[in-house]
């Protein structure tokens, strides 16, 4: 009788049968080292290349297994990072800025949006605005504390405009007082409610248009990966394996010839979108996500940063400057 093979040598063997074979990469022969990602807001279109980052393994060819959580108005993707329950996290750069302000270590790696999504719409056929003028006299609504605010009062003070020359209306998530017409500029985020909507007026024969700010001169940033100064000081080629695979995702999730697999991804979490409708959603997230092809997804516009710090400053939403520039990726000491 031939003598057993002994199970740890037998074990080793056949690993070394599967890696040589190309059937498991070293990664996944190897522990996965865990890592908690704390989104803004839920999983829809917005977080497309966030799931599709998980969903497609980039994430564990970094060898890294990443728990993507959905956010929302409860969670608060810096706040997280301070307490430890997340290493990185998505958040808009007025968030950051607050959290510097009072003392946070936050990172920020790279920026998602370069066009911010956070837009108005209106009925075109009632009537147009075309510049910022134009808003005078009308009822716009705003979310009051919200970035909507923040960027509304800065568009009105570009051209001396004060509340005394509109009428600012606080809403929330009940649409009706838009679909009622007595809000009739309302903020929503032009890649997912702004497609719901128009399509709930579309059908009712009306046609609408959208004010972009940063058509106005007003590029306050959105949605930006963010870490803490711990992880990039302690964990540095985390901080890089995890930004390189968030990209790569991102950048996958926004090739139009993968708009399919990105559907059923983010449709395994959305499950209250048609895929005509995310089709559409997707379609203008490209937009936002990289509008000019020359430019990498994930470039963070630090002359944007700039304007969003002023901003704050002016409206004494921060007490002082806080140098923002001075946290904008830099380098994971080796």
């Amino acid at each position: 009788m031939k003598p057993r093979l002994a199970l740890p040598r037998l074990t080793a063997l056949i690993l070394l049968w599967i890696v040589g074979n190309g059937l498991m990469t070293a990664g996944d022969v190897l522990a996965q080292e865990k890592v908690a990602y704390r989104l803004k807001w839920l999983i829809n279109a917005s977080t497309a290349g966030d799931v599709f980052a998980l969903e497609q393994g980039f994430f564990s060819k970094q060898g890294m297994q990443v728990a993507v959580k959905a956010g929302g108005p409860e969670r608060d993707a810096v706040r997280e990072l301070e307490l430890g329950y997340a290493q990185f996290g998505v958040a808009s750069a007025d968030q950051v800025i607050r959290a510097l302000a009072k003392g946070a270590a936050v990172v920020v790696l790279a920026q998602l949006f370069q066009v911010n999504p956070l837009q108005w719409i209106y009925r075109a056929d009632d009537f147009s605005l075309t510049r910022i003028q134009d808003l005078a006299g009308r009822t716009v609504g705003i979310t009051y504390g919200g970035n909507d605010e923040t960027i509304m009062r800065a568009l009105l003070a570009t051209v001396g405009m004060d509340d005394n020359q509109v009428l600012l209306a606080s809403v929330r998530y009940d649409y009706t007082p838009f679909f009622q017409n007595q809000v009739p500029i309302w903020p929503v985020y032009r890649n997912t409610q702004g497609i719901f909507l128009s399509d709930k007026l579309a059908a009712g024969g009306e046609r609408v248009a959208f004010f972009d700010p940063s058509e106005h001169g007003v590029r306050f940033v959105a949605n930006s990966i963010v870490t803490s100064q711990k992880m990039m000081d302690h964990h540095p080629q985390t901080v890089g394996r995890f930004t390189r695979a968030l990209l790569a995702g991102w950048q996958a999730a926004m090739a139009p010839a993968n708009e399919s697999a990105v559907i059923r991804a983010v449709a395994e979490y959305d499950r209250d979108t048609s895929h005509a409708v995310m089709r559409r959603q997707l379609t203008v997230t490209r937009q936002m996500i990289q509008p000019d092809p020359d430019i990498p997804i994930g470039h963070i516009d630090t002359t944007a940063w700039q304007q969003t710090e002023q901003i704050m400053v002016r409206q004494k939403l921060i007490p002082r400057a806080v140098n923002v520039i001075g946290r904008l990726n830099p380098q994971p000491r080796p």
